[in-house]
């Protein structure tokens, strides 16, 4: 006879497993979120700055999310992601770094309600995805095409990126910079990207960032080497200009050598070799018609010394040292010169040439500017001023931020208002949409929908806001019709977006969209986790 058939019950055990699960998950979104509601203070143009004093001292003073995450001692391992998260939309966009952090943790608060009423992880992700390719569509539909030739259109974006940076007070000065240094290094007909290891920039403490200026051609942070006698010329028209990777001084031994002097007269035959050596090598650099050196640093020994210097002054020729193994090659296409490592190579073929070479003082400090330069490279400088040290770095920060921007806007030919229009609008029609569908899906999709509305909220809160009052107005606005219509921070009232020129790269809208929902997907996925050596 058979054995009768038996039902498995649930042992204690598997209850425990499916209860580690949900402790697992909701210790990841927990963790994930404290990071998103650290930064998001700093969203927007009252956004709030973060002082970060690292381990050796130095401070750092920012508002910008990127920056902030990077330097934060992050130990959860879901929580790494929501940094990571920020160095993705850093490298894509350039720009909302901090804004794809506070999504992500609408996100994740809108997936801890889900999950508390019993949907399965799998099947809001799959409606968070769907979700997300349906806002980007609808951004693309909000947006409108954008002319590089528009230098104003372009001003207006990097206007908006800047506004909400700690040296937000100098955008006039710092966006037809930032715009004027990226058209100058492509061709707007045919470019789709932007390299900006082209965009070389230069900061010099003295003045105000207004003092900032682009420059084509190079620019470096300190004067000719001096000269015993100080009456070489500091400035050279039509110059010949060589780039070279090896040291104008004498020779040194190995470590292990030793060498024995025993009279003055030994000690005459080795100064009288050295000087012989020494302007050995400083003839034949005059010999190519070099009259400008830029010579690579070395660890090893000294580029220079006061015998080469002396001679190199008498011959008309000027040198700057310390050039970083990093720049050579902007500086050799900029240029259009090749570096040299050995003497015997310095040929005239390998010197590039500008029309103009000047030393001058900025600041207290001398610098040098090599412009007019005849076969230049589609490279330029932006020579950066700032009082402080802490100004400066925020001030760099800030212009790759700006680059970026019009970085964002070569790769997707289209603006879109800011102010919280572009998150009200997917809301809206994201909830409309959700209604259309059936089952769970719907109801994650409607989650999904009310997460978007963070960054307006977000805007009016750091205003001052009363954000309810300002998002509940803002639902009416797009209600009516009035897509266009965001948050104006500095009257705290509904503007139209467009009238003001707040405008923004719809490449920074999709893609904090997409790359916050990607990393929401993934933290659901998690059940466990699992500890290695």
């Amino acid at each position: 006879m058979a054995a009768p058939a038996t039902i498995a019950r649930p042992t204690g055990e598997t209850l425990r497993g499916k209860q580690k699960e949900k402790d697992v998950r909701m210790s990841n979104i927990i963790a994930a979120k404290a990071i998103a509601n650290a930064i998001r203070t700093s969203l927007g143009p009252r956004g709030m700055d973060k002082m970060i004093q690292q381990g050796n001292g130095e401070v750092i003073i920012s508002n910008d999310g990127a920056t902030i995450l990077s330097q934060m001692q992050v130990y959860h391992p879901t929580a790494k992601m929501l940094v990571d998260l920020s160095k993705s939309q850093d490298i894509e966009a350039g720009d909302g770094t901090t804004s794809v952090c506070v999504i992500a943790g609408a996100l994740l608060s809108a997936c801890e309600d889900l999950l508390m009423k019993g949907i399965h992880p799998t099947n809001i992700s799959e409606a968070f995805g769907l979700a997300a390719v349906k806002a980007e569509e609808l951004l693309t539909d909000m947006a409108r095409p954008v002319e590089l030739a528009n230098r104003e259109e372009l001003i207006n974006c990097v206007n908006t990126s800047l506004s909400s940076k700690v040296i937000s007070e100098y955008t006039d000065r710092l966006s037809p910079i930032a715009v004027d240094a990226v058209l100058k290094v492509i061709d707007i007909a045919t470019a789709t990207n932007v390299d900006l290891n082209t965009v070389r920039v230069v900061k010099q403490l003295g003045g105000t960032i207004d003092d900032s200026e682009l420059v084509e051609g190079l620019v470096f942070s300190k004067g000719f080497d001096k000269t015993a006698s100080g009456s070489a010329p500091t400035t050279f028209e039509n110059a010949k200009v060589a780039l070279i990777q090896f040291c104008l001084s004498a020779p040194k031994a190995d470590m292990e050598s030793n060498v024995v002097i025993n009279d003055y007269a030994a000690m005459d035959r080795i100064l009288r070799e050295e000087r012989k050596y020494i302007l050995n090598l400083c003839k034949k650099v005059k010999k190519s018609g070099a009259n400008v050196l830029l010579i690579q640093k070395s660890i090893l020994r000294d580029a220079t010394n006061d015998l080469s210097l002396h001679f190199l002054a008498k011959m008309g020729i000027r040198v700057i040292t310390d050039i970083e193994r990093n720049d050579i090659e902007h500086i050799a296409t900029t240029l259009g010169c090749l570096p040299v490592a050995n003497i015997e190579y310095l040929t005239p073929e390998k010197l590039g040439t500008a029309g103009l070479v000047h030393e001058e003082t900025v600041g207290g400090h001398k610098v040098v500017k090599i412009t007019e330069i005849v076969n230049p490279g589609k490279t330029v400088s932006i020579l950066v001023r700032g009082s402080n040290k802490l100004v400066l770095e925020e001030a760099e920060r800030s212009l790759h931020d700006a680059l970026c921007v019009v970085r964002s806007l070569v790769k997707k030919r289209f603006l879109i208002c800011g102010g919280g229009a572009p998150e009200i609008q997917v809301a809206q029609k994201l909830a409309a949409y959700g209604r259309t569908l059936e089952g769970t899906a719907s109801y994650c999709l409607q989650s999904f929908a009310d997460a978007m509305e963070v960054v307006p909220y977000t805007l009016a809160e750091n205003a001052g806001l009363h954000p309810i009052g300002i998002v509940t107005e803002l639902r009416a606005k797009h209600a009516q019709g009035h897509t266009s219509m965001g948050i104006n921070v500095r009257k705290g009232a509904i503007s139209d977006m467009y009238e003001l020129n707040v405008l923004q790269p719809l490449l920074v809208n999709t893609s904090e969209i997409s790359l916050a929902t990607e990393c929401v997907r993934m933290i659901l996925k998690i059940d466990d986790i699992v500890m290695v050596r």
